[in-house]
């Protein structure tokens, strides 16, 4: 299995502490080093790579690639089209992808325009979000407060209806795509809090 976009291997670790033979690929050293030593601690085997997920180095090696959540969409649309055919050759004859992104029917109604965390510490920090209908894109701003010093970014992430991404995987060489909410069922336009806030969409190579 290829989890693409691992992250610090919280899914990975724990697919390889189940038996699964894993790979994971992110482009962040810090989280690598975090997934390896997590890894470590848990006494399981993933074979961590530093990489793009817009060139992954493998063709026809996986059973199973996973993509969980939101880690897809955060570039403009043909280059998310190039990422879904980068796991398409990554996958054996017959595997398959499962991408886990938000319920968009559900999940637009309730879009916040603002979201505050704090921690014990005192530290914060404020994302202020706007959806850009001309691109589909959830465009954020993030305000960092620590010490009294404020630091900002910005980044968006392609927000997709299911219809969107199941033309993108076609055109990607899938065979075909399913949506599913968190409980396994079909995807419904379910309200906030609901077992259908995100979606499941699997796509057989």
């Amino acid at each position: 299995m290829l989890d693409l976009a691992c992250g610090h291997g919280r899914i990975a670790n724990r697919l390889a502490a189940r038996g699964c033979q894993v790979a994971g690929l992110d482009s962040s050293a810090v989280f690598l080093g975090r997934a390896r030593a997590d890894a470590d601690a848990l006494d399981v085997s993933v074979g961590y790579v530093a990489g793009d997920m817009r060139e992954l180095p493998w063709t026809g090696r996986f059973d199973r690639v996973v993509n969980w959540f939101t880690a897809f969409g955060y570039f403009d649309d043909p280059v998310n089209r190039r990422v879904l055919g980068e796991a398409a050759q990554a996958l054996r004859p017959g595997g398959r992808l499962a991408l886990d992104l938000n319920n968009v029917v559900g999940w637009l109604p309730n879009l916040e325009p603002a979201r505050v965390a704090v921690r014990d510490d005192g530290d914060m920090f404020v994302d202020r979000h706007r959806l850009d209908p001309l691109t589909g894109r959830l465009v954020v701003e993030r305000i960092f407060i620590r010490d009294d010093r404020v630091r900002r970014v910005q980044y968006f992430v392609r927000v997709f209806t299911f219809p969107e991404l199941q033309d993108g995987l076609l055109a990607a060489g899938f065979t075909g795509a399913t949506g599913y909410g968190e409980d396994g069922q079909a995807l419904g336009a379910a309200p906030r809090g609901s077992r259908s806030w995100r979606t499941t969409t699997t796509a057989s190579w």
